[in-house]
């Protein structure tokens, strides 16, 4: 069997990061509030009144978090540029100490050998914007396009490639469905027009990147769904749950129409938000790569509310991370050979761009091994299967502000004490390093590395 050490040469590694739940230093050098500062300063929305006001304090401990990044060895560092920070209000003109943050960030990553990955929106609407409709509004995607062209200008001298979105689909269904994520709406259903408004943003975002002759991805939250059963009743509402956390998401990418939408209400025009003319700028520009995030499968069963057309199973016989996610890295497998099978040549090279767990351990923690090595064996033999594959980006470098549960989920290699900002790494970090570095030599030598390496 393949295992993580035979990833092919050229494989990049790397560590991801996101603006609001590092950065800190939310009302900075003319930074303008977000939706997140304006959720969590409601009472109740987040885990013991949390905020990211100060979080791990980025925003001045940079140099330390990109020393943690040359001692890991990495080839890249998938980070968010905040918005508000660029665009205060969304629109009009940027804000010149944001851009110069952003500057200072990419150039010191660059000085030490490491190649930046921004992605342009994780969540962090201007809040400016959100009051005038936000995702829910059609010009936020046309806002989002000039935010992508005003940062590109500034720093894609230096950046090749950019991500435009990270997990569209959890933003749609945090934020806009359920209302446990910022903004806090509860739409169910009548979230589906901010589905498409994102992937407009996306569209016209990666047109003008394209027209600057820079790379372009999206990153989006995947998961490989089972039925609870082979009863009809539960392959039904397997099929509609794929159709709504993947396919929504990755059919207008990649094949230019939006999957059939009947079991959730809507036809192909997502509740009238589709306009003519929107899927080919959806298409305009061909994805230079698709970004997965993986943390686990889910399994479906048929409903019990009639209001959805499926509901969620246990998947027993698992182990589950400190946030109850169910490890399964066959998962990741299954996922990937499947997006391979379903969308053919239409499917670009692969970057996993998020996959990592939450642990209650701590310096020695052995579970966050356990649960890469195994996720990177399964990487591995999908890659050995003919997926294309070309990187990897663990979540996460350090501890952060894990959104509506605070500071309480912990998914660094790095820990971080939200006192005293101290830094400390992890067993994890240092198998991360040494797995890196053992890889290289492998690739370099054509050899096999040593059993005390693996």
């Amino acid at each position: 069997m393949p295992d993580r050490y035979d990833l092919p040469a050229g494989f990049r590694w790397g560590v991801a990061t996101a603006a609001y739940q590092i950065e800190g230093a939310v009302d900075e050098d003319g930074r303008g509030p977000s939706i997140w500062d304006t959720f969590t300063a409601r009472p109740g929305t987040v885990r013991d009144g949390h905020t990211g006001a100060v979080a791990c304090d980025h925003y001045h401990r940079y140099p330390e978090d990109i020393e943690l990044m040359r001692g890991l060895g990495l080839d890249g560092y998938r980070f968010s540029i905040a918005w508000p920070r660029i665009r205060p209000t969304g629109a009009g003109p940027a804000n010149p100490a944001g851009l110069a943050f952003y500057d200072r960030l990419v150039d010191d990553l660059l000085a030490v050998g490491i190649t930046p990955l921004p992605t342009l929106f994780h969540w962090d609407l201007p809040q400016a914007l959100e009051d005038r409709g936000g995702w829910l509004n059609r010009d936020t995607a046309y806002h989002f396009a000039e935010y992508a062209a005003i940062v590109a200008d500034r720093l894609g001298d230096r950046v090749p490639a950019w991500i435009t979105l990270n997990e569209p689909f959890v933003h749609m269904v945090y934020g806009h469905a359920l209302g446990i994520h910022a903004p806090g709406h509860a739409l169910m259903l009548d979230a589906l027009p901010v589905a498409h408004h994102q992937l407009l943003a996306h569209g016209l975002a990666a047109s003008l990147l394209h027209e600057r002759g820079l790379d372009v991805l999206i990153s989006n939250n995947l998961t490989p769904v089972e039925p609870a059963s082979p009863s009809p009743a539960d392959l039904a509402a397997a099929e509609a749950y794929d159709t709504l956390h993947n396919r929504l998401f990755t059919d207008p990418l990649l094949l230019g129409r939006y999957p059939d939408l009947t079991a959730f209400g809507t036809g192909p025009d997502l509740h009238g938000a589709v306009r003519p003319g929107d899927l080919d700028l959806i298409t305009a520009t061909p994805l230079t790569g698709l970004g997965v995030n993986y943390y686990n499968p889910t399994r479906i069963a048929a409903p019990t509310d009639p209001s959805l057309p499926f509901t969620f199973a246990e998947i027993p016989d698992v182990p589950h991370t400190a946030f109850g996610w169910p490890v399964v890295p066959d998962g990741l497998t299954h996922l990937l050979l499947h997006l391979r099978d379903t969308y053919g040549k239409a499917l670009p090279p692969l970057t996993i761009t998020e996959n990592g767990c939450s642990t209650t351990e701590g310096p020695d923690d052995t579970f966050r091994i356990s649960y890469l090595s195994t996720h990177l064996d399964a990487l591995a033999t999908a890659a050995a299967e003919g997926v294309d594959v070309r990187g990897y980006y663990t979540w996460s470098l350090i501890d952060n502000f894990e959104w509506a549960e605070g500071y309480h989920q912990r998914f660094g290699l790095v820990h971080v004490d939200f006192v005293t900002q101290a830094r400390t790494p992890r067993a994890s970090y240092a198998w991360y390093r040494d797995l890196i570095a053992a890889h290289r030599v492998r690739c370099a030598t054509g050899g096999s590395v040593t059993s005390g390496d693996r």
